[in-house]
């Protein structure tokens, strides 16, 4: 496993396992699965509703804390300084640990800057190992950089081979964020794992498409949290150490940068109204 340095010293896989729409009923089993097969990074969220289970596999495990980088998420419901601080113990709570490697918050909405004067209070108090954002577009992380006392951390944002995000990637360096992937396989859109490209690429490494595309993610140095429920996947997923893409590789991939989301825009009032609405 590699692992990337934030920007307070933490050391974070660079690979890590996902658990976005992942029920609560099967998110135990997964869990300790990818555990089992060398995975020690888990993403969960509040907003995703397996934090308990998530929580029921770090104490089954075998594998001490200390080896295991935990991150979940705050929901927009829970923004504020007053519910962020309340749903920071629940989450622990649920997560049966604590401490919690790396807190975000999960969407640019509510009163975000309350939000994360809680998680800086959490993160001074010994709480969190590491605080930071998810879905902030350059506009809103420059914003927040500029006007809390501990940086951001971690920014996840969608990233995959067809919106890789190279503008936000540079604002993010430029602030040192770490930029963090969700959905690196674009959930299988646009005929992800059969997209030519990268199968071509793939023959010449005795690789699959999927490996090729987080292998360009990483190389890009970018963090990935691969989903997937079926063991095999798995080990396939993280087999990804032993070969490094060419110049050339990563060239033809960069050409497939279609500069746009392929699920939602926060600039849309629709997806917002949308998001505002969920309360879990």
């Amino acid at each position: 496993m590699d692992y990337v340095t934030l920007n307070n010293g933490i050391k974070m896989p660079i690979l890590g396992y996902g658990v976005y729409q992942v029920s609560n009923k099967e998110c135990e089993r997964c869990v300790l699965d990818a555990i089992s097969v060398g995975y020690r990074s888990i993403d969960t969220a509040q907003a995703y509703g397996n934090e308990e289970a998530v929580g029921r596999a770090l104490s089954k495990c075998a594998v001490p804390r200390e080896e295991l980088f935990i991150t979940t998420k705050v929901w927009i419901s829970n923004g504020g300084y007053e519910k962020a601080k309340a749903s920071i113990q629940e989450s622990l709570r649920k997560l049966q640990t604590n401490y919690i490697d790396l807190l975000l918050i999960h969407q640019p909405f509510n009163d975000y800057y309350g939000t994360y004067r809680a998680m800086e209070e959490a993160y001074k108090e010994g709480w969190i190992r590491a605080i930071g954002v998810s879905n902030f577009y350059p506009d809103r992380l420059i914003d927040l950089c500029n006007f809390v006392e501990v940086t951001p951390a971690v920014n996840q944002v969608e990233t995959h081979v067809f919106h890789q995000q190279k503008t936000a990637h540079e604002y993010m360096k430029k602030y040192g964020v770490q930029h963090e992937s969700w959905g690196p396989f674009a959930e299988g859109r646009k005929d992800f794992f059969t997209n030519p490209v990268l199968i071509k690429i793939g023959e010449t490494h005795h690789k699959s498409a999927a490996q090729v595309a987080l292998r360009f993610l990483i190389q890009s140095g970018v963090v990935v949290i691969p989903k997937t429920t079926n063991k095999e996947r798995m080990i396939q997923n993280i087999d990804v150490f032993n070969f490094s893409l060419t110049e050339e590789d990563m060239a033809a991939i960069q050409e497939l940068d279609e500069k746009e989301s392929l699920f939602f825009s926060h600039y849309d009032p629709a997806t917002v109204e949308m998001m505002t609405g969920l309360h879990r």
